[in-house]
């Protein structure tokens, strides 16, 4: 999802999405082939104005993303914040959600990682089971679609009785393994978690 380059954008946005060009085409009141020979072909050379901004919408990325002026400013997807922490310490109760503003994410950066906004959501790591992966004031960019657990340990935020955690998750029989990745936590097992969304990316400010 380059933002160089607006057909190779709307290419990966296609793909990620699952998306007909001709389904989204006609959407646009545009004959079939119009979005096709515009990633392969170049034709046109931009989006209409008009057909940019359903497109951003359908999508929910910036319209810069999709050839727009940038206006100086790089193309960003709006996610939201949400006023809860993940533990990566000895557990915390997860309180109600609450959403407390957006973090801008860059649209080339989601298309490297294979993430959607509407699957994204930014939470805040507490505590240092996770150091130094993770460290406590994190923010962290978890995708709620992608639940899968396997033999491989990945960081995932899970639920354990209703606790809120921030490990690395594998399932290599039966049970299911979480571990931190600060060795003074010894790793647990437990017969079932409810998985929230794996971490994709972090964000950390500079001490």
């Amino acid at each position: 999802m380059a933002s160089a380059d607006p057909r190779e954008a709307l290419g990966a946005l296609m793909a990620q999405s699952g998306a007909s060009y001709a389904a989204l085409s006609r959407l646009l009141g545009r004959n079939a082939a119009y979005l096709q020979q515009f990633v392969t072909r170049g034709s046109p050379r931009r989006l209409a104005e008009r057909d940019r901004r359903l497109l951003a919408a359908y999508f929910g990325v910036d319209e810069a993303v999709l050839g727009a002026d940038p206006g100086g400013a790089p193309p960003a997807v709006r996610v939201p914040r949400l006023d809860i922490s993940a533990s990566a310490g000895p557990g915390a109760l997860v309180e109600a959600e609450r959403r407390i503003g957006d973090l801008g994410v860059d649209a080339a950066l989601m298309a490297r990682l294979n993430v959607r906004a509407c699957d994204l959501s930014v939470i805040r790591a507490s505590g240092d089971s996770m150091s130094p992966t993770i460290a406590d004031g994190d923010e962290l960019l978890v995708d709620r679609s992608d639940r899968r657990l396997g033999r491989a340990g990945r960081i995932f935020v899970i639920k354990i009785d209703g606790v809120l955690l921030v490990k690395r998750v594998s399932k290599p029989g039966p049970a299911v393994r979480v571990a931190s990745d600060n060795p003074a936590y010894p790793p647990v097992e437990a017969a079932a978690v409810e998985v929230v969304g794996r971490v994709v990316w972090l964000s950390r400010a500079l001490r």
